[in-house]
């Protein structure tokens, strides 16, 4: 199969971009449609950089939790937590990934990489979302190897 010149790969980019903020996800409690948003903006943001997208919201059989996303930035697996706020005046969004969350999303990943043939090199990701005036502006910030795979 050959593959999708880069410019129709852009095309098809932006057209599900403007799809996803027009289609909206199921009603439900503004926090997790927020969370929800922040996800999609997230995985279109990283496919842009050049990030290939495995898994959305991976769930283990064995542990409690979840990762937001799981991506190939190059030949480095990237497990990726996203957060989402709609304003600057409490904490960072980034703040929210404390030492809990981070022993969690290490829980979860160890899981994934047991299921893999071969033991790839992998990193922690955090992308932080602010989607302020409701949503007419969107800020996205990328932190590349967020914290250590070890305990």
């Amino acid at each position: 199969m050959r593959a999708m010149p880069f410019r129709t790969t852009r095309a098809a980019i932006a057209a599900l971009d403007w799809l996803a903020a027009r289609v909206g996800h199921s009603a439900g409690p503004a926090h997790l449609q927020r969370g929800r948003s922040g996800e999609d903006h997230a995985y279109f943001y990283l496919r842009k950089l050049g990030y290939t997208m495995v898994a959305r919201n991976y769930r283990s059989p064995h542990q409690n939790g979840e990762i937001d996303l799981i991506g190939w930035d190059g030949d480095v697996l990237c497990f990726i937590e996203v957060k989402t706020r709609s304003t600057r005046q409490v904490a960072p969004a980034e703040a929210a990934v404390d030492k809990a969350k981070r022993r969690n999303l290490q829980r979860v990943a160890g899981d994934y990489l047991r299921r893999l043939r071969q033991q790839p090199a992998f990193r922690f990701d955090v992308v932080s979302i602010y989607c302020e005036n409701k949503g007419t502006r969107t800020e996205v910030t990328l932190f590349r190897d967020a914290f250590s795979g070890r305990g």
